[in-house]
């Protein structure tokens, strides 16, 4: 039950963001990108807010952007990226997200992440992994 309303608030808040989209919009920085390909927490981390939700493997809670990195870098250890690639983004002027595709030597892993700009610069305020359904792939 508590996926399915995830699911659903997940939803309403991709329809909400992007309803208003505009093609001036900026994309998801490469450096996301290039960061969950090489497994690289440290580098991932410069890209969060001072305060970030973490929602990994059905662990959730608010971390400040230094334990935020550790629990990365644990999950990148455990996982090893092999690749990944933003399926789709959206938003708009002051807010974008994207839901990725993580593959690990075992496994797909579904990322989702909510970014919003503060003084000019995109920052993650969520980030969820979690196993990709078997159907999916």
């Amino acid at each position: 039950m508590k996926k399915i309303l995830y699911i659903l608030g997940f939803t309403w808040v991709v329809l909400v963001l992007a309803l208003p989209l505009n093609a001036q919009t900026e994309k998801i920085p490469e450096g996301i990108t290039l960061s969950f390909r090489a497994g690289n927490a440290t580098e991932l981390s410069k890209f969060f807010h001072s305060n970030i939700e973490l929602i990994i493997l059905e662990k959730e809670d608010v971390y400040s952007r230094s334990q935020a990195v550790q629990i990365i870098r644990k999950f990148f250890t455990a996982h090893k990226p092999e690749a990944f690639k933003i399926i789709f983004e959206g938003g708009k002027e002051n807010s974008r997200y994207a839901i990725g595709c993580l593959q690990t030597s075992e496994m797909k892993y579904r990322v989702y992440f909510l970014m919003k700009k503060q003084d000019g610069s995109p920052l993650i305020h969520q980030l969820r992994i979690e196993e990709e359904e078997k159907n999916d792939q």
